[in-house]
């Protein structure tokens, strides 16, 4: 079984997640999900599941001049994303159990 195909299903909650912690921008979740250990997430895979979570209601965007000069998207978790965040948690927990059950 291919890799990105396990991390499809997780990858959303993980940015979710990510962006949960405060507001940030592009490149930095990249940076996060790098050190986690998701290093072969690219900047192709990364912004269509920002555009899914923006277009959800999930997450905001503000753009605003970057202290390095061009003008940078910042996202920030909703309400609703907050609510979508445990839900996720909740499903991925019961799955993942399930699943260690039977695969260990």
């Amino acid at each position: 079984m291919d890799n990105a195909q396990l991390l499809k299903g997780i990858l959303e909650g993980c940015v979710l997640s990510i962006i949960a912690r405060g507001e940030t921008y592009g490149y930095e979740i990249l940076q996060d999900l790098e050190a986690a250990g998701l290093a072969d997430i690219g900047e192709g895979t990364l912004y269509p599941v920002i555009t899914r979570l923006d277009k959800g209601g999930l997450i905001s965007c503000r753009r605003a001049k970057s202290p390095l000069g061009p003008i940078r998207k910042y996202y920030s978790i909703t309400q609703a994303g907050t609510q979508a965040l445990e839900d996720f948690k909740a499903r991925y927990k019961a799955i993942s159990q399930s699943a260690e059950k039977i695969l260990f």
